[in-house]
């Protein structure tokens, strides 16, 4: 009955904390003087995207999910270059709470920052009473996010950043598709139907699927009997992501402000074939990249040495880390052909529609929400398959 009870708990945590989150996305900022966008930029959609069209008309939570966003590769970099963070997520659990209140106080002052930039660039003096005040108000905004995130990892359902973020970017779509129905008219309907199932069963065959390489443990004698000797296996996977798409539609944005630059030329035309092509390919890139970079293979290695496990018919240490690489990068090379075709099925949809400017970008638009979608889902579905089997072996624990 605990468990059942928690359940419910973590389900209205999680709903509340949203209903929060986009109230104070719909609450104006003291002192700011809301104005409409004035182009259709690209980059336009990417920060309504990342911020849930919150950069238009500055409330409260101007910046969304997005310093949360910014806050941890940020860090990761610092430690690469500042010895002192190296020797911090060295040191276990104790130096990962540190570091944990640093990209805390990270987040906080890439709110700051932010507030600054925008009110600056919107000719607002942010030295004087109003201005500080509307900097104070949208960097407490971000802490306040901060907090909300936290809230949901800890006592709600799934990741909190990607749960806000996913809300956020739900809030921005209905006008994207009012505008492309009013354009275009019931074929869109159908275009969108294919493009969304199609997205969904990729992204759960690439989520749910997963390589299993072989284990075998050595077999020891305590006494007269014999332990170990188990097979299992190493599960390899791709983890997908958004942040690929996105950053390939930011780049591909950037020629527009190079329109002297003859090699930009044809990048200029958003529904050009050779730009989705590029776009294809950057997509591709990033996500192995990024795959490639969030795996350690040689630490896998090192632990099945130490506790006597090998692969059959590799031996232990160097040769089973090649193999392991082998085998892991043909599963990235897989996976990160995936992830460019997921990129590539929204834009071919809305060219064919020819209903957005922006092809790539619009297409970020729609790739991250059925991703996220479908990710989020997933996740959610395990806690709550997690909480039930609990509940149903609590009677043998107690």
């Amino acid at each position: 009955m605990n468990t059942h009870a928690s359940l419910h708990r973590r389900i209205l945590v999680t709903l509340g904390v949203i209903v929060l989150f986009r109230l104070g996305q719909c609450l104006p900022a003291p002192y700011v003087t809301v104005r409409a966008p004035e182009d259709d930029h690209p980059l336009r959609w990417i920060l309504d995207l990342l911020t849930g069209g919150g950069l238009s008309t500055l409330p409260v939570f101007a910046f969304g999910v997005l310093p949360c966003l910014a806050a941890p590769p940020l860090l990761r970099a610092l430690i690469v270059v500042i010895p002192r963070l190296a020797a911090l997520r060295a040191e276990g659990e104790a130096g990962a709470r540190v570091l944990t209140r640093y990209r805390r106080r990270l987040t906080v002052v890439l709110g700051l920052v932010g507030a600054i930039g925008v009110l600056g660039l919107r000719g607002q003096d942010v030295l004087d009473g109003h201005g500080a005040v509307a900097v104070a108000c949208l960097t407490a905004g971000s802490a306040l996010v901060l907090r909300l995130t936290e809230v949901i990892t800890d006592r709600g359902f799934g990741d909190g950043v990607r749960i806000l973020l996913l809300a956020q970017v739900l809030a921005v779509l209905p006008s994207a598709f009012l505008r492309l129905y009013e354009r275009v008219g019931w074929t869109a309907i159908a275009v969108m139907a294919v493009v969304t199932l199609s997205i969904t069963v990729i992204t759960i065959v690439v989520a749910q699927g997963q390589r299993r390489v072989p284990v075998q443990y050595a077999k020891r004698m305590i006494g007269v009997r014999a332990y170990g000797g188990t097979p299992t296996y190493i599960p390899l996977r791709f983890r997908q992501a958004n942040s690929p798409a996105v950053l390939a539609a930011v780049l591909l944005s950037v020629p527009v402000f190079w329109p002297d630059v003859s090699w930009s030329g044809w990048l200029r035309d958003e529904g050009d074939p050779g730009r989705i092509a590029v776009y294809f390919v950057l997509v591709c890139l990033f996500a192995f990249i990024r795959a490639a970079a969030t795996q350690d293979l040689v630490k896998v290695v090192r632990e099945l040495v130490r506790v006597g496990g090998f692969v059959p018919g590799i031996r232990p240490g160097n040769p089973t880390a090649e193999y392991l690489g082998y085998v892991n990068h043909r599963i990235l090379a897989f996976g990160a052909v995936c992830s460019g075709v997921v990129a590539l099925i929204p834009a071919l949809g809305l060219a064919l529609l020819d209903a957005s400017p922006r092809v790539p970008v619009a297409g970020v638009t729609l790739q991250v929400v059925l991703v996220f979608l479908v990710s989020v889902t997933l996740d959610t579905t395990r806690q709550i398959e997690a909480l039930r089997q609990e509940r149903r072996y609590e009677p043998f624990l107690r």
